[in-house]
């Protein structure tokens, strides 16, 4: 049992007060081609539209807005290979905060060019080689400055859930319960954040996350009951769910209410940025097109079934788009 309190509805519905009117409310939408395809009625949440292109701005703006002056005044690092990163950059340069993001070196230049462009100083590492983490809290000490973790923090897991949060209320809106949510999951804070918003509001949903092939900790973790994990540390197209383990928060929620996960290849993800483009006329980047991906693939029957797929973000250089143009249905 993890020794601090967990995230409830009530703070998730704080989180949505505070983005108001500085997140992107993203649509949800039917797909009609993919709900004939899968005899589904499927419908699609694209986070790849939130601003910065992923929903990592909701908990980055979330934890930030919340800093006192002093702690803005001394600026802010957060470890990404990217989408973390971008959200942390732009929330920092939206409230006036100096922003230092400790990125691997292999990360996809999209990503750190678009971090640069919010002002932060972008310090690589070898994900290989290093650990990100020790440098990022080796940066926070010398400077002062706040630390803001990805994923295993309770204001960015609330920021999160918002997504979930606005899907069950846009479901709400037009009639539509949903018998599964799909959504990828890296170090858990999405997956966390709206399965607390999702099962608090409607607990007969259940909630499936999705992971690489090789990445698969979370789903060794709640099978085995404790935190395991990853030996790898890249060599997957899905760059923006590599993490080395889950966080103890995030672990604690994804026990109570994640159902399963289930699990992509690297030729499946990119099959589905293939058809989220030519299909759903979305861009999308491999980790963030997961949840299609599964469902594509035909990892879990839902015929029948009403479901949500989130699209986590759509930050994607050209090189990886251009391969994803010609794979092959797998």
């Amino acid at each position: 049992m993890v020794g601090h309190l967990l995230p409830t509805l009530h703070d998730i519905q704080k989180a949505a007060r505070r983005l108001n009117g500085f997140a992107v409310k993203t649509p949800l939408f039917p797909s009609f081609a993919l709900s004939e395809r899968l005899g589904a009625r499927v419908f699609i949440k694209p986070e790849n539209l939130q601003r910065v292109g992923a929903f990592k701005f909701r908990g980055a703006y979330n934890r930030l807005c919340q800093l006192s002056d002093t702690e803005k005044s001394l600026g802010v690092v957060a470890f990404s290979s990217g989408n973390h990163a971008q959200g942390v950059a732009a929330a920092a340069k939206i409230l006036g905060l100096k922003a230092t993001i400790v990125m691997p070196s292999d990360a996809p230049k999209i990503k750190r060019d678009n971090t640069l462009s919010y002002g932060a100083e972008v310090i690589e590492y070898d994900r290989k080689t290093e650990n990100r983490e020790e440098i990022s809290q080796k940066i926070a000490r010398e400077r002062g400055s706040i630390l803001v973790p990805s994923f295993e923090d309770f204001d960015i897991i609330c920021g999160q859930g918002t997504a979930g949060l606005e899907v069950i209320e846009q479901g709400q809106e037009i009639g539509v319960h949903f018998d599964h949510f799909f959504c990828p999951i890296g170090g858990g804070g999405l997956i966390s954040g709206c399965g607390t918003a999702i099962k608090t509001l409607s607990p007969k949903t259940e909630i499936f996350g999705v992971e690489p092939e090789n990445f698969d900790d979370v789903k060794r973790s709640l099978a085995q009951g404790e935190r395991l994990n990853n030996d790898n540390q890249s060599d997957s197209i899905c760059d923006a769910l590599l993490t080395p383990l889950c966080g103890s928060m995030t672990f604690a929620i994804m026990q109570k209410y994640v159902d399963d996960v289930l699990v992509v290849r690297d030729q499946e993800a990119l099959y589905a940025v293939k058809y989220a483009y030519e299909s759903l006329k979305l861009v999308v980047e491999p980790g963030g097109a997961a949840a299609l991906a599964a469902l594509l693939a035909g990892k879990m029957d839902v015929t029948g079934k009403t479901i949500c797929i989130l699209l986590s973000g759509g930050n994607i250089d050209q090189e990886v788009f251009k391969k994803a143009l010609t794979t092959s249905y797998c």
